[in-house]
């Protein structure tokens, strides 16, 4: 069989049908990282299976007619072998073509020699119709094989989709349309309703809503408006929007996706080598089995034919067929079903460190949190806690510090201009903020820490609350307080609870925050053990130390400032890596959304994906060691060889392709 993804010395770095041009074609590709390993061959896949059909059908209808007229008429030997060499040469040209070129090539022992010699050695026994029923249903195989791959590229390839064609350059006052690679950074350009965005940037002008599904794997359309980040890939909905280009084309989210996934396939598993290998043994060592089986009875026993028919059905189930196909296959078809799932792996062998994870270790900011301050909670001594939240908002009116920010978000107040005007600001540095209302009678609001309260002489009662306590008060009134703080992520606790019920022995929470906030925020969210007021070397020190206990660890980080423990780390698991580079660089695995539940989705799906390489290694060798062993003793016809071969190809896709279905 000659198989369209086998992983033979020559097509190992892509794997691909038609060499020659599909490795051209890539190398172009690439360049610009415009290449989906998917889209480049669409055509010429078709092509080719088209052509595969047509041969199909028509060896079929020949072979139909040999044996009806060979049954029928009484034929001389040549009669016979004519009949039977048409079907035959119409199905099996292409294999021994290649069989003969890669011989030329140095290269003697693939499964294109092994079914040439096999059906010229049936044919050498008169067996015609055997040797013609084992090309045509390899073929029958290889097609079936090409088709469910191709099912297994489409969720993959569907996300070069994201790749925009063109982009539209604002100029003054005129719009020129141009390829994204022409754009620059600080270029503006119009993004209309149902187009992709091209290029990362801000937006300058428009509000609208966006589509990130093929990022994110989330069908959620999120709202934007100016001052937004927006990354290329995402799709415009409703409304025009202008936007400032960040990076350049080359740099943007939707290229470095791209090579992703279109390298993802290059990087091995074990098992994917330990086939590749097995497979270069493998067959030379079959091959002189088959000539010992053939030569060293007959020698012995005689009976040349039994003993050479023997050996042919030795050949025919000893292709390495369903191994080579299924077990890359298999990889394949999982890092398809996690990319449908917005979560991005990087190649097979993530996949197999993936399922034997361990030990999951977490950054807290942006990881199990949001990741920026907001207003948790709002205590009002003697009032309501709006106008509390209003006092405030004046006084943080001016301030560009997060913590003055998140108040003036609370208080939803969109434009500080409108309340600064007769506020008079005067900034006490590590303590707060001073604020003189000139229209409301010299009115001051205090706004700050315990140390301003204390300057002042304004009697209060400390707050006993995890985060940022931010007192108010009103000349010497004390009025409440507001804590700030990072939200823990509404998915957190479920995702950890989930990774505890896949078996994951601990989790371990790392992070340069307060050790009372940390702990806090562990214990709330069910984390085994937290390590706080930790810099970042003291991070990359705390995962060599769990390295060392000889476990998988993953590390899961928001991808900016994780960098070094990302890598250092068994699997690397970026969280929130919609636009991060450092994420998409440092990383094994890509979360394309915030959602850290996707971590165990991407758990089950690798260990569902190692099941089912497993479940076909053992299948398929079991099945021909069975065989052979029958085939040796003259127990197994032809019939049972082909099924070892074909069949047992046909059942391991199949099974490779339950690596694509849903998880739970």
């Amino acid at each position: 069989m000659s198989c369209s993804c086998c992983h033979n010395e020559k097509h190992e770095t892509k794997n691909c049908e038609h060499k020659e041009h599909n490795h051209n074609h890539h190398q172009e590709e690439k360049q610009t990282s415009s290449c989906g390993c998917g889209h480049c061959h669409h055509h010429e896949d078709e092509t080719s299976k088209n052509t595969m059909i047509l041969k199909i059908t028509l060896s079929s209808i020949f072979l139909v007619l040999a044996i009806t007229l060979n049954h029928f008429f009484d034929l001389p030997i040549l009669g016979k072998l004519g009949l039977f060499l048409v079907p035959y040469l119409i199905i099996g040209f292409s294999v021994i073509k290649e069989a003969i070129e890669n011989i030329f090539h140095g290269e003697f022992f693939d499964e294109n020699f092994l079914m040439t010699v096999a059906t010229i050695g049936a044919f050498a026994i008169g067996e015609y119709p055997e040797a013609v029923l084992v090309m045509l249903l390899s073929q029958i195989g290889e097609t079936f094989e090409s088709m469910a791959s191709a099912k297994a590229r489409k969720s993959i390839s569907s996300m070069m989709d994201i790749k925009p064609d063109f982009a539209h350059l604002v100029i003054g006052e005129t719009i020129k349309t141009v390829n994204p690679e022409e754009i620059k950074i600080g270029d503006i350009i119009l993004v209309k309703p149902g187009e992709k965005i091209p290029l990362d940037g801000v937006i300058e002008k428009g509000e609208s809503t966006l589509d990130t599904s093929a990022l994110t794997g989330e069908s959620l359309p999120r709202t934007v408006s100016k001052d937004n980040k927006v990354v290329s890939g995402a799709v415009n909905l409703t409304s025009l929007l202008y936007v400032r280009v960040t990076k350049i084309f080359s740099e943007s989210t939707v290229s470095k996706i791209l090579d992703l996934v279109e390298n993802a396939e290059n990087k091995k598993a074990k098992a994917e080598n330990f086939i590749t290998k097995f497979a270069k043994y493998y067959t030379p060592i079959v091959v002189f089995a088959a000539l010992a089986l053939a030569i060293i009875p007959s020698l012995i026993l005689g009976d040349w034919g039994n003993w050479i028919k023997r050996a042919c059905i030795f050949l025919v189930v000893s292709c390495p067929c369903a191994l080579v196909i299924s077990v890359p296959l298999s990889f394949f078809a999982g890092i398809g079903a996690a990319s449908k799932r917005g979560i991005l792996i990087k190649g097979g062998n993530f996949i197999e460190t993936l399922a034997k994870m361990e030990i999951a270790v977490f950054d807290k900011t942006g990881t199990l949190t949001k990741g920026n301050f907001e207003v948790v909670k709002v205590f009002a001594l003697n009032q309501n806690e709006n106008e509390l939240l209003n006092l405030a908002a004046k006084a943080e009116s001016f301030s560009n510090h997060p913590i003055g920010k998140s108040i003036l978000k609370a208080a939803k107040i969109q434009n500080p201009s409108e309340i600064q005007k007769n506020v008079s600001i005067k900034e006490i540095s590590g303590m707060g903020i001073e604020a003189t209302l000139e229209d409301e009678q010299n009115i001051t609001i205090f706004c700050g820490n315990q140390k301003l309260l204390k300057k002042h002489n304004i009697q209060f009662e400390e707050a006993k609350e995890i985060g940022t306590i931010v007192y108010v008060a009103k000349n010497q009134d004390y009025l409440g307080y507001i804590v700030i703080a990072d939200a823990e992520k509404p998915e957190a606790t479920s995702a950890l609870t989930n990774l505890k019920a896949l078996g994951i022995e601990r989790t371990v929470m790392l992070t340069g925050d307060q050790e009372t906030v940390a702990n806090a925020v562990g214990k709330k969210l069910g984390v085994d053990t937290v390590f706080a007021n930790l810099l970042p070397q003291d991070k990359v020190s705390i995962l060599e130390q769990l390295l060392a206990e000889k476990k998988i660890v993953g590390f899961v980080g928001d991808g900016i400032n994780d960098a070094p423990v990302l890598t250092r780390s068994d699997v690397g698991i970026a969280m929130g890596g919609l636009g991060s580079d450092a994420a998409i660089e440092a990383a094994d695995v890509v979360l394309m959304d915030d959602n850290p539940e996707k971590i165990a989705i991407a758990i089950k799906i690798a260990r569902n994906t190692i099941k089912i390489v497993k479940q076909n290694i053992a299948f398929a060798l079991g099945i021909k060691f069975i065989v052979l062993v029958a085939g040796s003793l003259g127990l197994a016809p032809m019939w049972l060889a082909i099924f070892a071969d074909v069949g047992v190809s046909v059942i391991a896709i199949l099974n490779a392709m339950r690596a694509g279905g849903k998880q739970s």
